[in-house]
């Protein structure tokens, strides 16, 4: 895994501040590539180039070239089918000098141009310089592990693998956008194409970027179609899906460094680790996650990892998190540079940290969920059209006005809480009823939030539209498998996944996701959404595939999440820090927010009329960018 930047003159020509701004901008990325530091500067365009050696630990240095060096490359990712790919260049004459999947990039590109996208299987983000047709070539992985962040200003194209490489420009001019900002809000995390700062965008996961004579063209190389296939058998399925499983799992398992496997005890991380201890004759290194302080109903998942421990006599290690989060919360913020407020951050921090003072590689079951049915809010959405069926004026009569005068859990479960968030938005349509489930921004808050709610209420609607086009999008049909679409698309690249790279990349660790090997996730969106979801039971065909792998209790338990007690933890060891960072002194340095509105957010979450752990984390998480970026 790596860190890339470039920079290209589309006006004037070379200068030696270029030069200078490139090993800056390279500089900033040292935590994602240690081991290692490359560059390639001629009169339009400089690149540099991060390492951190994985594969190929002795010649695959970058910038990489063909054999003429009109070709030059800086990669970040792995391409696991890059030996197949290898045998076939080799026979269509191309030369190789190394062993790396780095190399394989460039002599597809050779060879295929643009349609060599199409042949790579992996996780990526690079930029391809052809100084012969003077063209740019930028590509982001289908699903988006990967990032890849791009800006056009002062005479100059600049990219890289992360923003503060470009903003460590001292004349990039730092303007918030606002639809950015009410994004953030809405959903906890920034939806590509957009970023916090008006001028910098993020490529799009399965989207190519080609630059030519200062003229930016977009184009989509892959996208998802679910095509439910409801002749094959429940068998059929299991059997074909498990094969295609094994298969990433042990492409994922190619390594020249220590490799192991994060374990939450649930079952998409617990079948990778079963699998890839079936693969490896030596016993796999294991890394879990607990919490201590007042965790109030918080199910702690640790029995659960140890079971699957034990059963696979794994290295298995440990680490309890406590609510002694300051100091944390920067390193979390300065690893994304702009706003992010999945509070799966906290756990994964640590994890990540555990596992690099182990291994350079871990394997991870992200990607389980979308495939398979796995959130609480997929169960919801379906139950709604079950309770839509009972008529309108009960339900919002009776039903809604009932759950509504229900106190939240004093325990800090977010049962009560879902009920309301259901009852809300059960009536609206598909696609409004999934933006009411997935949205953070809580209606009794929504249009008093901002000091200027005129200001923002473009910036929220279009925020709206953005997540609704997705849910319409004709890629589905199955009112489910346009959730799943949905998710693809917004949630899964630009908060999971964006949140697994930059906390894993923070401490110089590569993390790889076998649910998301292109080929698994388009067979499974041939499977019909009654076998994901049936009789109400969550990843029904996934759990009837693992059985044999897994103890009874790990398939059976009810899913968790990778998330803290944080709802308990703000009402008792975090408060103290909330409210010195929240308070009206500091909301005053920007004068974004209604003080007001913001002082009821907090006495509504600490009195428990509303469970608002994650807009007081948004927050909290805003206002301690604001300070580090801002000001």
């Amino acid at each position: 895994m790596c860190g890339i930047a470039g920079i290209y003159i589309v006006e004037n020509r070379y200068c030696k501040e270029t030069g200078q701004d490139i090993k800056k901008m390279t500089s900033s990325l040292t935590h994602r590539g240690p081991d290692d530091c490359g560059y390639y500067i001629d009169d339009k365009i400089a690149l540099g180039h991060r390492r951190l050696k994985i594969i190929d630990l002795e010649t695959g240095r970058q910038p990489m070239f063909n054999e003429d060096k009109s070709i030059s490359l800086v990669f970040n990712g792995e391409i696991y089918n890059y030996r197949d790919l290898r045998r076939e260049l080799q026979g269509k004459d191309h030369r190789f000098s190394t062993n790396s999947d780095t190399e394989t990039v460039i002599h597809a590109y050779e060879e295929w141009g643009e349609e060599c996208l199409k042949k790579l299987r992996g996780m990526f983000a690079f930029c391809i310089w052809d100084s012969r047709k003077e063209t740019i070539f930028l590509a982001r992985d289908r699903l988006g592990i990967k990032p890849l962040f791009y800006s056009q200003y002062n005479g100059k194209f600049v990219f890289a693998s992360e923003i503060k490489s470009i903003i460590s420009d001292i004349h990039f001019k730092k303007q918030i956008d606002k639809e950015a900002l009410a994004s953030y809000f809405m959903f906890s995390y920034i939806p590509a194409p957009l970023t916090i700062y008006k001028n910098i965008k993020k490529l799009l996961p399965g989207y190519s970027l080609i630059l030519k004579k200062g003229n930016v063209v977009l184009k989509q190389y892959w996208d998802l179609f679910f095509e439910p296939d409801r002749k094959k058998k429940e068998e059929d399925f299991i059997h074909e899906y498990m094969e295609l499983l094994e298969e990433s799992v042990k492409m994922r398992l190619m390594s020249d460094v220590p490799l192991g496997a994060f374990l939450s005890g649930g079952i998409d991380s617990s079948v990778v680790v079963a699998l890839m201890s079936n693969k490896n004759n030596i016993p796999a290194n294991t890394f879990t996650i607990g919490f201590g302080g007042d965790t109030g109903g918080f199910d702690d998942e640790r029995k659960y990892a140890r079971l699957v421990a034990r059963r696979y006599n794994t290295n298995h290690r440990e680490h309890e998190v406590l609510p002694d989060v300051e100091g944390v919360i920067e390193k979390i913020v300065n690893s994304f540079d702009e706003p992010f407020a999945d509070d799966a951050t906290i756990p994964s921090y640590f994890v990540c940290k555990m596992a690099r003072e182990n291994v350079t590689v871990a394997l991870s079951g992200l990607g389980g969920d979308e495939a398979f049915c796995g959130y609480e809010r997929y169960l919801g959405f379906h139950i709604s059209h079950i309770y839509n069926k009972i008529p309108g004026i009960i339900r919002e009569k009776i039903i809604r006005v009932l759950i509504e005068k229900l106190p939240e859990n004093s325990s800090g479960g977010n049962r009560v809480n879902h009920l309301k968030r259901f009852v809300r938005s059960s009536s609206l349509s598909n696609a409004q009823r999934y933006l009411g489930f997935t949205s953070k921004l809580n209606r009794l808050y929504k249009d008093s939030f901002f000091s200027d709610n005129n200001d923002y209420e473009n910036a929220l609607d279009s925020s709206h539209n953005r997540f609704l086009r997705y849910f319409e999008s004709p890629n589905a049909e199955d009112p489910l498998d346009k959730v799943f679409y949905c998710d693809i698309k917004t949630y899964l690249p630009e908060d999971i996944l964006a949140c697994t790279d930059r906390l894993s990349m923070h401490h110089s660790l590569e993390v790889r996701v076998p649910f998301l090997d292109h080929k698994l996730l388009e067979f499974s969106a041939t499977i019909p959404s009654e076998l994901k979801l049936k009789w109400f039971q969550k990843k029904y065909l996934l759990k009837k595939g693992v059985s044999h792998l897994l103890p009874k209790s790990v398939v059976r338990h009810k899913k968790q999440g990778f998330v803290g007690p944080m709802t308990k933890w703000l009402q008792t060891d975090l408060k103290k820090m909330t409210l010195e960072r929240l308070s009206d002194r500091n909301l005053e340095r920007h004068g974004i927010f209604n003080r007001t509105t913001v002082s009821n957010i907090l006495n509504d979450h600490y009195n428990g009329r509303e469970t608002n752990d994650t807009l007081i984390w948004s927050l909290l998480m805003f206002q301690t960018w604001f300070d580090a970026y801002m000001n």
